[in-house]
């Protein structure tokens, strides 16, 4: 672990690969936090809950840094029990407030003058929040009700919004050991990030260039409206929203939730929408698989900027690990055609 000249961890930054021009978080302190690395040969079992030591627990508020944001039963205080969704920093954060002196110029690959400056770097400056989905010993969003579930879209929501004045909010959950959760009680996580992710800008430009070529329509309306005439790779649909696994699926059972009708950002939505069939995802999930499967979910919202975008939720269940391919290329290689995973979800 790296530390700075005194002891502590140093803060994070952003940094620019200069081969690629990717963004990277360099974040110190997050090899800290509990089950931070994977010991070789150690099993991939699920850790059980101890409702003692679990930070997340009610009951247990002390162990979190004290709260931002929360859904509270009527008359219960801050950092109290009396909560349903209870939202605080991350305790080893990838990002961190920023100062008021700041630069908020544009991070610029190969900056400086004259000489280049291949190792461009600065504060990884933002926000990364914990958002703990419920009070109860539970290790899925897939064991929430349907209430318990509304309420937690309801408060990412809140958090995305609130979120927006620092910068591109992200918002992931991981389930399970195998896709990255170092501690099991079911929760989200909003990054708040000073830029906008490669992979998002470049997701911008394609709806752009889709509105510009079909004079107005928006791209995932249009792959909405042909999946469900197709019906090869639909797994439900309900008054919402459509959930279908994608045509160029990236892992067995990956499957997107997007509304039937489109909206750039997944906060201007009501608050428990698509919880209802973010809920039959999961549970269509357990049974395809024959239990929980360790996840990956992220929240799709527009940049700022974008001038055509729809919102949606990915769900990537983690039954094959990313190998050399993934990694070194960037491709992924699926073995499960999204058609026969819709099929078994259906």
């Amino acid at each position: 672990m790296r530390f700075d000249q005194r002891g502590a961890a140093a803060p994070p930054e952003v940094r620019i690969d200069p081969l690629s021009g990717l963004h990277v978080l360099i974040a110190h302190s997050r090899a800290s936090r509990p089950g931070a690395w994977l010991t070789p040969g150690e099993r991939d079992d699920e850790e059980r809950l101890d409702t003692a030591s679990d930070p997340f627990a009610e009951g247990n508020e002390q162990l979190t840094p004290p709260e931002i944001d929360a859904d509270r039963v009527s008359g219960s205080a801050p950092n109290q029990p009396g909560w349903r969704v209870r939202v605080v920093p991350n305790k080893f954060p990838a990002l961190t407030a920023p100062v008021a002196d700041a630069d908020a110029s544009p991070l610029e690959e190969f900056g400086g003058r004259g000489e280049v400056d291949l190792f461009v770097s600065r504060p990884a400056f933002g926000a990364h929040e914990v958002i703990i989905n419920s009070p109860r010993p539970v290790t899925s969003l897939a064991d929430l009700s349907r209430d318990e579930l509304a309420r937690a879209l309801t408060v990412w929501r809140r958090r995305i919004r609130a979120g927006r004045a620092l910068g591109y909010p992200h918002l992931i959950v991981n389930e399970g050991r195998a896709a990255g959760a170092s501690l099991p009680h079911t929760h989200a996580q909003l990054y708040v990030l000073p830029f906008v992710p490669a992979q998002v800008a470049r997701e911008r430009e394609r709806f752009t260039a889709y509105f510009e070529r079909t004079q107005g329509r928006n791209l995932l309306a249009d792959l909405v409206q042909q999946e469900v005439r197709n019906g090869e790779r639909l797994v439900a649909v309900d008054d919402e929203c459509v959930a279908f696994c994608p045509f160029a699926a990236r892992a067995p059972f990956h499957v997107v939730i997007a509304p039937r009708r489109p909206r750039p950002r997944f906060e201007d939505e009501d608050g428990p929408f698509a919880a209802n069939l973010l809920a039959e995802v999961l549970d269509r999930l357990g049974s395809a698989c024959g239990d929980k499967p360790p996840l990956n979910l992220f929240v799709r919202t527009a940049p700022d900027d974008a001038t055509a975008f729809c919102w949606r939720l990915e769900l990537l269940p983690r039954l094959a690990q990313p190998a050399g391919l993934e990694l070194g290329a960037g491709v992924h290689c699926c073995p499960l055609a999204p058609e026969q995973a819709a099929r078994l979800l259906r």
